[in-house]
Formats: C-alpha cells, structure tokens, sequence
C-alpha cells in the first residue's frame, strides 16, 4: 500500500494511555503505620483465654484452703500454749459435763422405762401404794419395822412428869424418827400427854414406868440427839429417872391408832 496511511511495522498500539491488568479497580489505600508507643500499648493489652480463667479459678480455690488451714492452726495451738494448771482445769470441767450429762442421760433412761410401764397403769399404781404405805405410817395406821432405837426410862424416884416424855418424844421426831411406839400406844401427830396419880396418861391411856420408846429412824443420829449436853437425857437423869438407849438394827412397832 502507498500514500500517507502506511505505519511501521511492529506491535500494535491501542490508542489511548496504557493500562495494567487491574484496570478499571481504583487501588486499595495503604494502611497507617502505627507509631511506636501505640504498638507497645497494643502488646500490653491484656488478652483473656480459657487458660488465664482456670488459673485464677485454681488460686482462687488454693487460697480458700490455705485462710482454714491457718485458722485451724490457730484454734488448735490454743491448747498447746496453755499452762498445765489450765489444761489441768480444762479437763476436770470437762470431766465434770460429761458426769453431769451421764446423770441426766441414766434419769432420762429410767423416766423412758416408767412411762413404758406405764402404758397399763403399773407406774401409777406402785406409786399410789407408797404413798398410801407413807401416810399410813404417819397417821400411825399401819405397823412398821426398820433400824432404830429402843428407849427405856425407869422412874425409881417417881420424878418423871408429862412434859419429860413430851420432850422425849419431840427429841426423837427432830433427830428424824419416822414411826414412834411409847409402851403400847402408837405416837401420832396429836398425841398428848397429861400428868395422872401413879403415871402419865397417854392419849387417854395411863401407862406407868418404865416408859419404853420404839423408835424407827437412824440409830446414831436420834442417840446422839438425845444424848446433847442439857438434852433429854440429862433432863429425865435431873427427874431422877434412869435412862437406857439401845440401838437395834430391827425395830418392831405392831401398835396402830384406829383410823
């Protein structure tokens, strides 16, 4: 071909500025670069994991542990560092709850057995025997037998008057006789005595010397009793009566007091 249109050889040129493959795509803005203090903040940064949240739980847990061991090592070095008088103390109080408890766990057993037996009445029933058994004695109603004292005053000089055998009689209650027998008529707690010609009257019954008293109760405390410096027995020895106490270990009373 001729003329103006002719063009060199070689590689075409497309019209226009040249472009790379990623024509078209504006490019992506470079990122900041992040000065030096904020980077080392960045790494300071705490970062929770899983591990860090066992670990603490773990210390959590330990430290609990160690707050009671260190108290229980306190209560226990309490005794350690007591003085043996205290200790010693210590353990007689304890001795002495554990008596205590003892006693009111053996009443508590026995109150569990009565109310048992008490499911048909047996309870009740012993118990409205003795006291029928103990106001009968002391309405003078029923014999009686048991340890005590047998008094006998004699009247060789006829000195003995009423009032000595009142005091003999109130003597023997003090010192805790129980049942009282003077000659054949049984004591009650409205005996009386009244001076007669050749004895004292007795509840209305003349009884003559010797005058004998059976009396149930301790032996030794109702002599020692009677026996007291300016005591009965002084007393009835001034009267000229002579007087003899003899401790029994059986002491029969028969007489009774109509009801």
């Amino acid at each position: 071909m001729t003329g103006g249109d002719e063009r060199p050889e070689g590689p075409e040129h497309p019209e226009g500025p040249e472009r790379s493959e990623g024509a078209g795509r504006p490019a992506e803005p470079a990122p900041p670069e992040r000065g030096g203090m904020a980077a080392v903040l960045d790494l300071l940064r705490p970062r929770t994991t899983w591990g860090q949240l066992v670990a603490g739980l773990l210390c959590l847990v330990l430290g609990f542990a160690v707050a009671v061991q260190v108290r229980s090592t306190k209560r226990d070095t309490t005794f350690a560092t007591a003085r043996q008088d205290e200790l010693v103390g210590i353990l007689s109080d304890l001795g002495q709850r554990s008596e205590r408890l003892r006693g009111d766990l053996r009443e508590l057993e026995e109150t569990k057995a009565g109310l048992e037996r008490d499911v048909e009445g047996e309870t009740a029933l012993e118990e409205a025997r003795k006291r029928a058994t103990t106001y009968g004695l002391l309405a003078g109603t029923l014999p009686a037998e048991g340890p005590g004292i047998e008094l006998a005053v004699g009247d060789p000089r006829h000195g003995v008057r009423a009032v000595h055998l009142l005091d003999a009689l109130q003597e023997l209650r003090d010192a805790g006789a129980e049942v009282i027998q003077i000659n054949q008529v049984r004591a009650g707690v409205d005996t009386y005595f009244l001076d007669e010609q050749g004895g004292v009257q007795v509840d209305g019954l003349l009884q003559q010397a010797p005058y004998t008293f059976l009396a149930i109760g301790d032996p030794h405390t109702m002599t020692t009793a009677l026996n007291i410096p300016g005591g009965v027995v002084k007393t009835l020895s001034g009267a000229g009566a002579t007087v003899t106490i003899t401790p029994r270990a059986r002491i029969a009373v028969r007489a009774v007091r109509s009801p």
